[in-house]
């Protein structure tokens, strides 16, 4: 329960934090439509709108506005909207998600036991049929890697190096080189989470 309180209390700070911004100027940073009620941009590849008033999110599916404050979410699109540089640009090479951080965290990104890449590997056609749905464009490496535009113009990609005898099956995440200009590390993790949460989810449609 402690747990989950300090994920409410986190996401309540990052719209509070929202909300003393400018939204006049996060519009403009961002080339997004604002109106009297919602700042609107595309996240994900999907349209999102952020409430002026509560820094709430929602996301169109199926032609209609559903909640989109989950954790990962909330962290993540808002740290995209208000720390992303006004000069922020896309290198198009990509740099090993580890390289951004501190040396210590490497063992968070490249665990011997990755109980995700075994769920990818063990049903490895639905995980390529997802990512393809998901609008993830294939790359040349590892048994299969895609990649995905998060947030204007600004690439992740996923890898997926399958095991065998001697090896475990094994992720990667790539971000584009110019990424910190767009979102901070730590924040890195929860866009990786929420896109491994959606691959999987993906998986499950027939």
């Amino acid at each position: 329960m402690a747990r989950t309180d300090n994920y409410l209390i986190q996401a309540q700070q990052a719209k509070s934090c929202f909300l003393t911004y400018d939204a006049e100027a996060l519009a403009k940073k961002l080339n997004a439509k604002l109106d009297a009620d919602f700042l609107y941009t595309t996240f994900f590849g999907q349209s999102y709108r952020v409430s002026r008033k509560t820094g709430d999110i929602q996301r169109l599916e199926n032609g209609a506005w559903q909640d989109g404050n989950s954790y990962e979410e909330v962290m993540t699109l808002l740290d995209l909207i208000c720390d992303s540089r006004e000069d922020r640009h896309v290198s198009g090479r990509w740099k090993a998600m580890q390289d951004f951080g501190l040396q210590f965290h490497q063992k968070l990104l490249e665990d011997d036991h990755d109980p995700w890449a075994e769920r990818f590997q063990n049903d490895f056609p639905a995980f390529r049929r997802a990512c393809l749905a998901l609008g993830g464009k294939p790359l040349p490496v590892g048994d299969a890697a895609y990649a995905f535009e998060i947030f204007d113009g600004l690439g992740v990609a996923v890898q997926l190096w399958l095991g065998d005898d001697e090896f475990p099956p094994n992720l990667r995440f790539l971000w584009d080189e110019n990424a910190d200009q767009y979102i901070r590390y730590e924040t890195m993790y929860f866009a990786k989470a929420l896109l491994l949460n959606r691959i999987a989810g993906q998986m499950e449609e027939p």
